[in-house]
Order: structure tokens, then sequence, then C-alpha cells
């Protein structure tokens, strides 16, 4: 439920990023408000929707932030990294000789050099 809520959050913050940016104006676009169609068209004033939409962008930003930070220690507590589910192998000398793996015969003496491994 937690995990659910934390989610639609964070897609709709991402959508709001993603929207608050492209509406806000270029470096370029104020040079056209010098020859006189800027100030009085804007809704927020002649600068005021540069900041406004700056710091909406920004809380944004944050929450965004908060939100993936969240849904990572949600999915951290969420997996068992204790038990990963992979059994221990355990195998004993007898259950090796009784596979198909052609086993050494310890007292042929063929004049090798491999050394011996001592045995447990």
């Amino acid at each position: 439920m937690m995990e659910n809520l934390v989610l639609v959050l964070h897609s709709l913050t991402a959508i709001a990023i993603v929207v608050l940016i492209l509406l806000q104006q270029g470096k370029g676009a104020t040079a056209g408000a010098s020859f006189g169609g800027g100030a009085s068209q804007t809704v927020f004033g002649s600068s005021g929707s540069v900041s406004f939409f700056a710091r909406v962008t920004a809380i944004m930003a944050v929450v965004f932030f908060a939100t993936s930070f969240g849904l990572a220690i949600i999915a951290k507590n969420k997996a068992d990294i204790g038990d990963l589910g992979v059994p221990a192998v355990i195998e004993s000398r007898d259950a090796v000789q009784d596979s198909d793996i052609p086993m050494v015969d310890d007292d042929a003496d063929d004049g090798s050099t491999i050394p011996e491994v001592p045995e447990d």
C-alpha cells in the first residue's frame, strides 16, 4: 500500500518535472521582449515566470529525489538479503565416488610429479 502511494507520487512528480521544463522559456526568449512584446503578455510579469517555474521545478526535483530514495529503501526492506534461497552444497567423498566421474587410483605409481592433496 505504502509502496504504491510512493510510486504514484514518484510518477506524477516525474511528469510534472518534464512539463515544467518544457514550459520554461530559454535564455534567448527574453531578447524579443526588449522590442515591445514581452512583459504585457506574460501571466506572472516580466521576470516572474522564470523565477516561479524555476522554483517549482526545484521543489519537484527535491520531491522526486525523496521518492526515489524512499522507493530504494522499500525495495531493500522487501528483499531478503540474508536468505538468498541458494541451498548449501555439502557432498561427502563417498557421494563423489558414486558419480560418473572417473576416480584416480591413489596407489598407482605412474611416475607423475603431481603432488598429493592432503585429505581433511
